[in-house]
């Protein structure tokens, strides 16, 4: 007979846990959740915050080491409501950075679901909005790209895939026809041709890179394929929810495809910049 993992007493037969326990773990976890957000989102006391969760971790069954977990999971969760509504103003980007210095959490905890980079983009977005040139993003290593003097750099994607709408001219209903003797060694051909043309658009994997974003312009880089479009001479942009599509002006330019893996930041990202 085994005992509660959560008061510690016999649990029955093959259990490991009494129902009402497991019952009041939850209700502690989702009370101390939601006191967590709270304090995020500029709604409670950051002074007194750990303790309080300390005091409920401890009625609710919850270990004391699950405090800082409750920590991140609440200001993540904070984040997601923020951008909601797709925008992150300066009070709310305020309370989420206060309460992250306040608890100490670094970068790498609060990214593990990528919620760290959500709020820098919702930080980014704003601030291209109100017409500023963000400083947000930081590169480890320099890009293989040639900037020029008058842009900067605001985002890059790495791992994107490049495709183009390209057409292709197949024919169908063609026959190799049929050959008549006329006389011995003498042969006539008839009834052979090609058929008639359909053409035929696909979509083609290119390439596979990095995707930059400046003030002027999109630049692309890859094993096989590098170039830089001006936002002028952009056409139209297309969401996508993995990516952005994009049409060049251009008498003979085709759609060009990028999967950045976030088509909501990656189409307000360039839409907003092309209009600065």
């Amino acid at each position: 007979m085994g005992n509660c993992i959560f008061c510690g007493k016999p649990a029955g037969f093959l259990r490991r846990r009494h129902r009402e326990c497991q019952d009041k773990y939850n209700r502690t976890w989702q009370a101390m959740l939601n006191r967590a957000k709270e304090a995020a989102l500029g709604l409670g006391q950051l002074d007194d915050l750990n303790q309080q969760l300390s005091v409920l971790a401890q009625k609710g069954y919850v270990p004391q080491s699950k405090v800082n977990e409750v920590l991140m999971l609440g200001w993540e969760e904070a984040v997601s409501h923020f951008l909601e509504d797709g925008n992150l103003d300066a009070e709310e980007e305020k309370s989420l950075s206060e309460y992250v210095e306040f608890f100490g959490l670094t970068q790498d905890e609060l990214d593990k679901k990528r919620a760290y980079t959500r709020f820098i983009k919702g930080a980014v977005l704003r601030e291209i909005m109100e017409g500023k040139v963000p400083q947000r993003f930081k590169l480890s290593t320099p890009l293989p790209l040639n900037f020029q003097k008058s842009e900067s750099l605001v985002w890059a994607f790495s791992d994107v895939d490049y495709y183009e709408k390209r057409t292709r001219k197949e024919y169908v209903g063609g026959s190799s026809g049929v050959s008549i003797r006329i006389t011995k060694g003498v042969y006539y051909r008839t009834g052979g041709f090609k058929g008639y043309p359909v053409e035929k658009e696909e979509t083609i994997h290119v390439d596979k890179g990095i995707l930059a974003v400046t003030t002027k312009h999109i630049y692309f880089y890859g094993p096989n394929k590098s170039f830089r479009i001006p936002y002028s001479k952009i056409v139209s942009f297309t969401p996508y929810s993995d990516g952005i599509g994009i049409q060049r002006d251009a008498a003979r330019a085709k759609p060009q495809l990028f999967v950045t893996g976030d088509g909501w930041f990656t189409y307000n990202l360039v839409t907003n910049l092309a209009r600065m």
